[in-house]
């Protein structure tokens, strides 16, 4: 503690030193920044760019992605084509309204996700959604 000489000779300054506190704070700011980007989960897949407006969420929504390997996911979960057709038939009869949405790699074939909404649909599920990303240029991408 410091000891101030404006006051009488021995007594103490009651000051609270804040520097280790901020240079602690300012450490773990700058750790959360670095990783925050990296802790990101889910399945890697680069969406195609239009321009649309984003639904709004209700509840856990169901995400079946497909990858630029062709390899299937329900959320997080690898499945093959049978195991998905089986997970939203089960999903489809606890609640019928369900909505899922296809994330599909923009170079996965068209037929390849055509497959997945035909699984979608064929399990009970009538309410089936797009995801993909808002262009650069906020324009769409339409052809050339």
């Amino acid at each position: 503690m410091a000891m101030d000489s404006g006051q009488g000779r021995g007594q103490m300054v009651s000051q609270i030193n804040v520097t280790p506190l901020v240079d602690v704070m300012l450490v773990l700011l700058v750790i959360f920044m670095v990783t925050a980007p990296i802790i990101q989960q889910g399945v890697e897949v680069t969406l195609p760019a239009v321009k649309a407006e984003a639904l709004p969420g209700k509840e856990e929504q169901f995400v079946v992605s497909i990858t630029r390997d062709r390899q299937i996911y329900l959320n997080d979960a690898k499945l093959s084509a049978d195991d998905l057709a089986a997970k939203l038939k089960a999903i489809a009869q606890e609640r019928p309204d369900r909505e899922v949405f296809i994330r599909a790699d923009d170079q996965v074939p068209y037929g390849e996700v055509i497959r997945a909404m035909a699984a979608i649909k064929a399990a009970g599920i009538e309410n089936v959604g797009m995801v993909t990303e808002m262009p650069a240029d906020g324009t769409g991408s339409g052809a050339k």
